[in-house]
């Protein structure tokens, strides 16, 4: 007969008991202390590492009898969850996350952050035997996750919204395959110049960050940076003037000059007319006097004849520059303190993609004041001719006549 040695025995466990469930354990545990006999309940627990408790409940269960079965554990093991305790634990926590409509709308979190920590301790004033670990359990069961908002409602949408989106569209291929100049203008966010905080990461030697500023409180002397850009669709160009004073028409249009005489002028030598897409509002809207005013000055000195297609209100995200020109910068200066003027410049002129995208950059020292105000008759000088299809969003300004 051979001899069971603790030796081999626990090594027979430490390759066995890894491989089956709890209650595989229990039945091979309580079978082998009954075969040994006497003793056998403390030599099992010695080499198989389970306690006498559990080897002595193993002998008791295989002593009843063992039938096959999928229940791992026997009936009334484990420790009850909270929800089999409390049915009610589940209908609270959705009425404090949801105060509004399922709770309390006078609730303590409903203007509080709803944190797992916040929760549970609202939780256990009510009675409820519960720590932030569980709350994220139930949330993520009840199908709840972290999230932050998203920035989808467009606010009230005009009922020609889709109409002027075709027809701004027709409007630039006819332009584009017609090898005349279409562009995208807009202002960019005002950014802080100086020694302060910018949002992003970059790799920098660990340990090691760029140190900057604790507040952003402007400095009056650098003032603001206000990149107003111009995209070039058919060529993937932009030009961005840096200003320092208001964002105004005068300078909007004067930006669009600057881009015409630097880059413009030199893709489309034989261009006639000039499309521009911009935003209904701001200082290139569609309801600012001296936006049309400029644009026709600026039409006389060029000879270009100028047609403007704005944007439906609400839907300045779908401009082209947003997101083939100014996110890009926003990426490519990410994280890096912009200390001065020369910074924002040369960062936004190194802007580059793969798919071509080309920069180019100068700071406008020009200044142009706010509160001017355009009279009716100086608006009626303008050479204006609005469109057919919502003309006070499309609209062609033409250059007086050549002798």
């Amino acid at each position: 007969m051979v001899e069971l040695d603790e030796v081999g025995l626990g090594a027979a466990f430490g390759v066995m008991l890894p491989h089956l469930d709890e209650r595989a354990r229990r039945v091979v545990a309580g079978s082998l202390a009954r075969a040994l006999g006497r003793g056998g309940v403390a030599f099992v627990a010695r080499t198989s590492g389970l306690s006498r408790s559990t080897v002595t409940t193993a002998v008791n269960e295989v002593d009843a009898g063992v039938e096959v079965s999928d229940r791992v554990r026997r009936p009334g093991a484990g420790r009850k969850r909270h929800i089999d305790k409390d049915p009610n634990l589940l209908l609270e926590l959705d009425a404090l996350v949801y105060p509004d409509t399922r709770g309390d709308p006078m609730s303590p979190l409903r203007w509080t952050l709803k944190s797992t920590r916040e929760l549970s301790d609202t939780l256990r004033a009510k009675g409820f035997e519960i720590g932030p670990s569980l709350v994220g359990e139930l949330l993520r069961a009840m199908g709840f996750s972290l999230q932050g908002t998203s920035k989808q409602n467009e606010g009230s949408q005009h009922v020609d919204r889709d109409g002027q989106f075709h027809y701004l569209n027709d409007t630039a291929t006819a332009y584009l395959d017609a090898g005349q100049p279409v562009i995208s203008v807009d202002t960019k966010k005002k950014e802080l110049v100086g020694d302060y905080a910018n949002r992003g990461r970059e790799w920098q030697p660990a340990g090691e960050p760029v140190r900057v500023g604790v507040h952003d409180f402007p400095d009056p002397e650098m003032g603001k940076a206000v990149p107003y850009g111009v995209y070039d669709l058919a060529n993937n160009e932009g030009w961005v003037s840096v200003g320092d004073h208001g964002d105004t028409a005068a300078f909007a249009v004067e930006s669009i000059r600057t881009w015409w005489t630097t880059m413009g002028s030199e893709r489309f030598p034989q261009a006639t007319r000039l499309m521009i897409t911009a935003d209904a509002g701001g200082s290139n809207g569609y309801r600012v006097r001296m936006w049309k005013t400029e644009l026709a000055k600026l039409a006389a000195d060029t000879g270009l004849e100028i047609t403007v297609c704005h944007y439906p209100p609400g839907t300045s995200k779908w401009n082209k520059i947003e997101h083939r020109l100014f996110s890009h910068i926003t990426m490519n200066w990410r994280g890096r303190p912009l200390t001065t003027y020369r910074t924002v410049v040369e960062l936004i002129a190194a802007t580059t993609t793969r798919t071509g995208l080309r920069v180019r950059a100068a700071r406008d020292r020009g200044y142009y004041p706010t509160g001017i105000k355009i009279t009716d008759r100086q608006l009626a000088t303008v050479p204006l001719a609005r469109h057919d299809w919502h003309g006070d969003w499309n609209y062609t300004i033409t250059p007086p006549p050549t002798e």
